[in-house]
Parts: structure tokens; sequence; C-alpha cells
């Protein structure tokens, strides 16, 4: 997938109209609200069916269009077991308000709030949104026990006065798009099948860090990367990437792993990229990478001379990956 540059009628209305991103219900007003509910980590081809489809039909009501999500993912709360999301909440909201979406509210999602019931939550949102149209997808339901599914939510609709619409899944050729695949996807480094499921690249970055310094001394310097831990992080080996830095791109042979031939104590991955035809400093800045295609395993040399050999061969190939895209 290739850098998008567009510029579409949705980012010209956020000139007009900024997207507002919220934290908590009790921080929102709206009137005769469209709105859609559910984690939508990726915001991937999928989702942006359901998003096109409220933006669209709400502005033609004169509508503001509202995305409700939340953070953490329910089923990490609800299983125990931590759950690494494809997006952070900021960048999910960025990603919804250059798809047009008007107000996106992320709420903490706590055991408190999943032994509501459907219509304590349906009425909270009917009260704060002044709710007139729901969409949900095929398999969406909320409240206690998930009881809160499409049928019961048109039930609580008729007593509040708001409509419901069901929106059927995307699918492709390998089934209903979900971000739980997408997950695995990235999880086992194949990110090049991620990003046709995403309809982007998969990206991960952060401010650039001091590190040991050693790629410098290689001729190969190196920007270390402080990325958020609470993403999906491709396993340890070596990427072909775009970086963005500012409103520059460029070509990186990017590093995930331990630095086995100098650090085979180190216990956390650290994520490195060498920017191609780049030779600036550009510690305290921040850096996006988009994964474009997975190029080897992480290895360990015997020599810094073996290395630096398999170096200049990853650089040769994230060019020829990145120069056709």
């Amino acid at each position: 997938v290739r850098p998008r540059n567009d510029i579409n009628t949705a980012a010209v209305r956020r000139l007009f109209y900024p997207m507002r991103h919220y934290h908590s219900l009790e921080e929102v007003s709206a009137k005769n609200a469209w709105l859609t509910i559910g984690v939508f980590d990726g915001i991937h081809r999928g989702h942006r069916e359901v998003i096109r489809k409220l933006t669209t039909d709400a502005h033609a009501n004169y509508a503001p269009a509202v995305l409700l999500t939340f953070d953490p993912h329910p089923a990490s709360i609800l299983s125990g077991q931590e759950i690494k999301c494809l997006t952070t909440p900021d960048e999910r909201a960025d990603l919804l308000g250059s798809l047009g979406v008007d107000i996106v509210i992320t709420q903490r999602f706590t055991r408190d709030l999943s032994t509501a019931t459907a219509f304590e939550y349906m009425s909270r949102l009917k009260q704060t949104l002044d709710l007139k149209h729901l969409m949900i997808g095929y398999d969406f339901a909320l409240g206690k026990g998930r009881e809160g599914n499409a049928n019961r939510l048109a039930e609580i609709g008729r007593e509040l006065d708001y409509d419901v619409e069901v929106i059927n899944a995307l699918s492709d050729e390998s089934g209903v798009i979900s971000s739980t695949e997408i997950r695995k996807l990235v999880a086992t480094g194949n990110v090049s099948e991620a990003a046709k499921l995403l309809g982007y690249n998969y990206p991960l970055g952060g401010e650039v860090i001091r590190g040991a310094g050693r790629g410098r001394t290689i001729n190969f310097p190196t920007a270390n990367i402080d990325y958020p831990k609470q993403k999906v992080t491709p396993p340890n080996g070596i990427y072909a990437c775009w970086a963005y830095l500012g409103d520059e791109i460029f070509m990186a042979a990017t590093n995930i792993g331990f630095n086995p031939t100098f650090t085979p104590e180190r216990q956390t991955p650290s994520l490195e990229a060498y920017l191609l035809d780049f030779d600036r400093d550009i510690y305290g800045q921040q850096i996006k990478l988009e994964f474009v295609s997975r190029i080897r395993d992480e290895l360990k040399f015997n020599s810094v001379e073996a290395l630096i050999e398999k170096i200049h061969d990853d650089v040769k190939k994230t060019h020829e990956l990145l120069a056709g895209k």
C-alpha cells in the first residue's frame, strides 16, 4: 500500500468543522446525533464502510456524526488478559476525524460499565447526545451479558425515540474483515497482508530517543524510537518501512529486536530505523513508521563485518521493495 497524500471532502470539511475528541460522556453535549458504537480498532476497511455511511447519512440530515469507542479494549477487562491494539485512542480519533466523523468519544471501559443494562446505557446516550439514529454492526451487542443485541436495541429505541440501522460486515476473499485477524497478521510479521485489510500500512512510531550510538560507528546511524507498548508490535526482524518526519517521507530499513550481536541480554525489543539518504540529528522529534514488508528474521552475527554486509543487503532490499510503491 503506497503512502496516502490525498485530500478528500472529509478533510476539507475538517477545516470548517474540526473534529472534537472527548474522553467521557460527561464532557459531551450534542443535538440530534447519529451514532455508531464499537471499539473500531485499526479503522480497517470494514469499519470505513460503516463510517462512510454514518457520515454521509448524518450530514445529509444536518446531524452530527458521532462515534463512541472504548479504551482499554473491553475484552481485556472482561477476560483479564491484555489485548494489544492496532491504534491508540488518539490515533483512532485522528483517523476518524479524517473520515468525516464530527465527535469521537473514547470512554474508559471498566467492570462497572460492563454491568450496566442495555436500557440504562442507551438512556444515558439518549440524554447526553439527543440520540436520533443508531448504526450498529450485524453482530453488535452491549450491556450486561451482551443482552443489548439489534432486536433489544430497536425495542429500546421505540421507547426512547431513536431508530436502529444494522450494517452488514464487509467481506473479501479471505472472509469477514476483523481487527482480531489483523492483529494476528501484524503479530506474526505479515504486515503486507495486514495492510490489505486495513487499507493502509500498519503504523508504529514515537519520539526519537538516544540509544547506544553503535549505528553511527559503522556508518548506519539509526533513529531509536520510543514506541507505545500498548500497540501490537511486529515480531523481531528487519522490515521495509516508510518513515514520516514532519512533512517529509523517507525509505527506512527498520529493525525490531534485541540486537543479539551486541546486547543479547536485552528484555524489551527496541525499534530502530535507518533512513535511506538521510543524515540529520532528529533527537526529540516525532517519527512515524509504516510497515510495508518483512525482509528477514533478526540474526546474531559472529563479527561486525558480517553485520555490516547484511545491513547493506537489507538497505538494498528496502529500496527495491519501496521503489515501485
